[in-house]
């Protein structure tokens, strides 16, 4: 409840191309431009939180992301002076969900902290899980020279790989 999620914020599409796909229809964009306005520039951003922009910028440096023309922070419209939410009861599903994936990026100090790291350790460890049922496959897949079995498993094999790549941006081929 102190705000700061809501006052600085920021995706990994800048603003040109949110606005893009909101004029397409895109259901996330239109809702995230509906509650959210984009501050001029990253200093006008710093000078609401400049632990929390310059948190967000270290992050993206760190994992190599950062490309400054691509980094957009908005303000929500509806946060308060007091920090609560003046639609809150009837806040759209974006703000419900918040944060939406455990690698979000909170201010420093944030509640959802352990959270956050909670849930990042659980997909570590589903990914992890499934690097070691690719290995078990691997080896019955050479003990194996029945065509419908090595089918099923070639099968299983690419459903597991497609696991793995959906947290391939987190760096799931490191852990």
């Amino acid at each position: 409840m102190c705000g700061r999620c809501c006052r600085v914020v920021t995706t990994s599409k800048p603003y040109k191309e949110l606005k893009a796909l909101e004029e397409t229809g895109d259901k996330g964009a239109c809702e995230f431009l509906k509650i959210f306005t984009p501050y001029p520039s990253i200093e006008a951003a710093r000078k609401v939180d400049r632990e929390l922009v310059d948190n967000v910028i270290e992050l993206l440096k760190a994992d190599g992301n950062f490309d400054e023309s691509r980094l957009t922070f908005y303000g929500c419209k509806y946060l308060l002076k007091n920090n609560l939410c003046s639609i809150y009861e009837e806040r759209p599903a974006l703000c419900r969900h918040c944060p939406s994936t455990p690698w979000s990026i909170v201010p420093p100090g944030c509640g959802f902290e352990g959270w956050l790291f909670m849930e990042r350790e659980k997909a570590k460890e589903k990914v992890r899980k499934a690097k070691e049922d690719l290995l078990e496959l691997k080896l019955l897949k050479n003990k194996n020279k029945d065509e419908e079995i090595l089918k099923k498993i070639t099968s299983v094999e690419h459903k597991i790989q497609t696991t793995i790549e959906l947290y391939k941006k987190y760096g799931s081929y490191d852990w």
